[in-house]
């Protein structure tokens, strides 16, 4: 049987000393081992199918490289789970591993989720939720580094780092490429209002309108819900009248499935009569509908590698990267990914009069 590959055989091919492929591989060469050698050491490494022992790296750090993350109902979300994914592949990447926890949307059952994952003595903690949302931080994840995703500190004074998308941008965006293509009259389906995204989208598009010099009718922007029937019911109101507007933006693909069924039921095509943008870029949806949907992609893979970096920041070096101070603001705390423009089939040119 061939012999497992060593730290020192991979400093002897690599031509520098052991102490330099143990910095390098665990993630401290920057500003201890020259580019080159980096370059050469990870080179050698991988010539040699070399990884570092886990439980030596654990017992030399005391650290288990186990990251627990807690999710409201990420895990059994048809779409949302690419966050941890995200999280995921970055760890890996980086030598820990993941474990988490899913608390089905029942947040009583937060703290003891917290607990059970500190009592496995977990490097950090990340906390994930299925739509932008404020939390309220469980306790224990202050005691060891953290980092929310898609959620935001709702206490007073916010201490943990957040990442989330843009969603202002994103409902400019979302409007900007109507604009372009022609339309001028164009309707904006929200959500619900319970949601903290939605009024960020409409400030989106308000600003997409204005600069464009275009007045915002208040009878093309409301609250409509998150469902197919929803979207359904919002468009048909919108669309039997006889200044009907010629595009409609919807605050998330299912509604602008409902809006594609309304332009059915009223004889309209899409997109010669009715375009329509959608957002969230939902698998198994967006791409799927007839006619494709042109939608917003939430950064969702994005949201989780940039948190799951940060924490790993916290981690490997807590002295140059302190907790946030209270009383400064949540500027300081939020990092925002920009969503994406993904353009299919559903929007075209305004309709010829």
């Amino acid at each position: 049987m061939q012999r497992k590959a060593t730290a020192l055989d991979v400093a002897k091919r690599a031509g520098v000393s052991r102490s330099a492929v143990s910095l390098v591989l665990n993630g401290r060469g920057d500003g201890n081992v020259a580019k080159e050698s980096q370059d050469r050491i990870r080179q050698a490494a991988a010539d040699l199918n070399y990884s570092p022992n886990p439980i030596a790296l654990s017992l030399r750090n005391q650290r288990t490289r186990v990251i627990g993350i807690v999710s409201d109902e990420v895990v059994v979300s048809p779409f949302d789970g690419n966050i941890i994914g995200g999280a995921d592949d970055v760890a890996r990447a980086h030598g820990f591993v993941t474990v988490v926890m899913d608390t089905e949307r029942d947040a009583s059952r937060d703290e003891s989720a917290v607990e059970t994952l500190l009592d496995r003595q977990v490097d950090g903690l990340m906390y994930v939720t299925v739509g932008l949302k404020p939390l309220d931080v469980p306790q224990g994840m202050l005691r060891v580094p953290s980092v929310l995703a898609n959620c935001f500190d709702n206490s007073p004074e916010p201490q943990l780092r957040h990442v989330i998308p843009d969603e202002v941008s994103g409902g400019r965006e979302a409007t900007e490429h109507l604009l372009q293509l022609g339309h001028r009259d164009i309707a904006f389906l929200a959500g619900a209002a319970t949601s903290p995204a939605v009024p960020l989208r409409v400030v989106g598009h308000r600003e997409a309108m204005a600069k464009a010099a275009i007045p915002v009718r208040e009878d093309r922007v409301f609250m409509a819900g998150w469902d197919i029937n929803d979207g359904f019911h919002g468009a048909m109101g919108l669309l039997s009248a006889t200044d009907r507007p010629t595009a409609i933006v919807c605050a998330n693909d299912r509604l602008a499935i409902g809006v594609a069924l309304a332009a059915a039921r009223l004889g309209l095509a899409v997109p010669r009569d009715l375009s329509i943008m959608g957002y969230d870029d939902e698998s198994r949806i967006a791409a799927t509908m007839v006619p494709a949907l042109t939608t917003m992609a939430l950064p969702l893979r994005e949201m989780g590698a940039a948190a799951m970096s940060m924490l790993l920041e916290q981690i490997e070096d807590p002295e140059r990267v302190q907790r946030p101070t209270s009383g400064g603001g949540t500027g300081h705390l939020e990092t925002m990914v920009p969503c994406r423009l993904v353009v299919r089939e559903s929007t075209g040119p305004v309709p010829a009069l």
